[in-house]
Formats: C-alpha cells, structure tokens, sequence
C-alpha cells in the first residue's frame, strides 16, 4: 500500500475546512468592528419622588430581617465587593471589547432585560450564596430572592413570592424576603435594601370591581411593584443611598474629549487600537483608568498590551503610564497619585525639577522629577525617564 505525499490525513482535512470557514465568516463578520456611539439622549433610569432615599440613615432592624442584615454585615469587605458585583454586571452586557459601547442605553431591549439576571448571577458567585428550595438563593438557611430595577422602586414581585389565598397553586409558601439592589450609571449610585413581602405592601389599583373589592395592579406577566408606602418597611444595607458606584469613565467625560479619544472614522479608515490608547493616556491624566475603560477603546483582543505600548508611544512626550508592577506603585507614591492594582493604569506629564522643589518628586538616575502644573504643559517636553522595572525610586514621599 502506498501513500501519496501532500495529501492531508482526514482529520487534518477537517481542521482545514474548519480553518477556511472561519476565514470566510471573519471576512464579513461585523462583531469585532471598530463602532462609535452617541452620547446618550435619556437617562438610565426613574427615580420617583415617593422612592427617594438619604444616605446615612440610621435603621433599626425588624427581627424577621435580623439574620439576612447580618449575613451581609458578617461578609468580609461586603459593601465594597457588593458596588462592585453591580459595576462589573453592567460593564459584561456593555461587553465594550467587542461592541464598543460604553452606556446602559447603547444596550438592545433584551439585553436591559437580562441585566437583572447578571446581576443575580454576579453576586451569588461573589458572595457564594446557596440555591434556595422554592427562591433564587438560602441565606441563613432560609429562601430569599434578589431582585434588580434600574428605577428607584422598580422592582417586580411574582406571585410565588407571598401568600395569597386568590393565587391557589401559583401562590408562595411564605411571605419570603427580597434583596432589593438598584444602581444608576449617569449619577453613580446605588443602593441594596430587604424588606419582606407580602400581599398588602404591593400595589393595588385605584379603582375597586363591581363587587366593591381591591383590585391588584399585576402587570402582563402578574408581578406587581412594591407600593410606596413600603418604602418605609426596607431596611436599607449600608445607610441607604450609595453614591459611589465604580466610576464609568468614558460616560462621564466631556464630550469633546471623548470624541478625541474614540474618533469617528474618516475616509473609510478609524484610528488604530494602538492610536486610541494612546490618546486615553494622553487625554485622561491623573486618574485611574480601568481594564474595561482601556477594552473599550482598543476593541482588540490584545488591548491590555496595548496600554504597556502606549508607555513607549508616550514617553518622548513627557507621559508615563503606571501599573502596578516594578518601581511604578513607588513612583505613584511619590507624586501622590492614586495607586493602581492589577488591571489598572494611570497617566502623567513629568517635568524635571530641583532638588528644593516643594512639590511630590522622586530622583531616578540624579534626576527629581515632579507633575507638571497647568502653567509647565506649553513648556518645550522633555522626555519622561524609562522607569526601571525592579528597581525603587527615591521619592520624598515615597512609602517605605
């Protein structure tokens, strides 16, 4: 038997053909497109006067939502890891690496419906909550149920949630606890509250039927919203209105500037990835700038590498970008800026200086640098120091 030469065994004639069809759908394939988008036109999100929170408040604690207050009060860096479970829900639908949206109202119509789902999904994992027999999730072995709107009071309660005698099978077991969780984009803020739920603090309509009774206000999938005078019955987790929810950085800058940053193409031909990140550095100085914020702008696959090139590009104009590796925690340190973790960077214009120069400096090689003042940006640029990988700096206000 003989075996003619160049001819591809079966499964290697497979993986071609795989090969060539990807190639073809790659040709034409529009998800990994560089996209811009317009600046929002109407707000993320409703809050109604009669759900207006403070901030701060000081609650006692009913004793039928006393354990589930303290499960969450019990979780190590609960709050912080909470904001975040919330930022990181919206910013996986945006899925800016490929789309390029960077806003809740870029979302299609489904999407903003799932967005309740995801944010579900992300604190079960983040807080390792157990499943519950008849809810969403078991805390302090007891069914509880996570609830999302983007409106202030929003939230939609089905029928299984609460005892009902009119409801039959479709009824709860129980009038079960909900965790309420809100959070709006344009404002940064958020909020998480539990209340028990039941029958007579959901809504009712105004009008009675013929035979006189109440009427619930079900929607077309028979859930009703809370009514507003439960708001009073919500112990609100973490004194109410939360107004720190990890900045989204591309949504609120200027407009000019962002547009500088993600150019419209011109002539059939858009600014590289390379390009665009480079303008972010170049643009947004002094502030932390985030993995998601720097996928956005690349739209590649690689983009993470392309925030270290961007340290190349804009070195000779006086620009060093920081990360969290080497010298670069010390040298932020130093010039009292934000430090930056994994998956963070930060930008600024570096000027030399005296040694006697009062502001925050680090010497490297001889030199002391410092941050440029406004009045020092016209100046003629030096170019930035290439700082060393390992080595420290020596900075006045360096942390040992």
């Amino acid at each position: 038997m003989t075996i003619q030469e160049g001819l591809p065994f079966e499964q290697d004639a497979v993986q071609v053909g795989m090969q060539e069809s990807r190639a073809r759908a790659a040709k034409h394939s529009r998800r990994n497109t560089f996209r811009t988008w317009d600046p929002p036109r109407e707000a993320m999100g409703r809050v109604p006067r009669e759900w207006r929170i403070q901030s701060g408040l000081t609650q006692h604690v009913p004793d039928d939502l006393a354990p589930f207050v303290e499960w969450f009060h019990n979780q190590p860096e609960a709050r912080e890891r909470f904001r975040w479970a919330l930022r990181d829900s919206l910013d996986e639908l945006l899925d800016g690496q490929r789309t390029g949206r960077w806003a809740y109202q870029h979302l299609t119509k489904t999407e903003k419906t799932y967005l309740g789902t995801a944010v579900e999904v992300n604190l079960t994992k983040e807080f390792d909550i157990d499943n519950g027999a008849d809810l969403d999730w078991s805390i302090a072995g007891v069914d509880i149920d996570c609830k999302f709107s983007k409106d202030l009071g929003g939230w939609e309660i089905p029928m299984e949630m609460y005892l009902c005698a009119d409801h039959g099978e479709r009824g709860g077991r129980a009038d079960h606890v909900a965790v309420l969780t809100w959070m709006n984009d344009d404002t940064s803020e958020w909020a998480a509250g539990i209340v028990r739920i039941t029958d007579e603090r959901l809504r009712w309509k105004q009008e009675r039927d013929a035979n006189g009774a109440r009427v619930r206000a079900y929607n077309r999938d028979n859930k009703r919203k809370l009514f507003y005078g439960a708001k009073s019955e919500v112990y609100w987790l973490w004194g109410g209105l939360q107004r720190d929810l990890p900045k989204n950085l591309l949504l609120h800058l200027e407009s000019e500037t962002r547009e500088r940053i993600l150019p419209e193409s011109r002539a059939g031909r858009a600014a590289s990835g390379q390009q665009r990140v480079n303008q972010l550095f170049r643009e947004v100085r002094n502030r932390i700038i985030g993995r998601q914020t720097v996928l956005t702008v690349a739209q590649q696959d690689d983009s993470p590498k392309r925030a270290r090139d961007a340290r190349i590009a804009l070195r000779p104009k006086g620009i060093v970008v920081l990360g969290h590796q080497g010298s670069h925690p010390h040298v932020a340190r130093a010039l009292e800026l934000p430090v930056p973790i994994k998956g963070e960077w930060i930008s600024t214009r570096l000027v030399p200086v005296s040694s006697d120069d009062v502001r925050p400096k680090f010497s490297l090689d001889g030199r002391f640098w410092a941050r440029a003042r406004e009045d020092e940006l016209h100046l003629e640029t030096e170019p930035a120091p290439d700082l060393p990988y390992k080595r420290e700096i020596d900075g006045q206000n360096r942390a040992d």
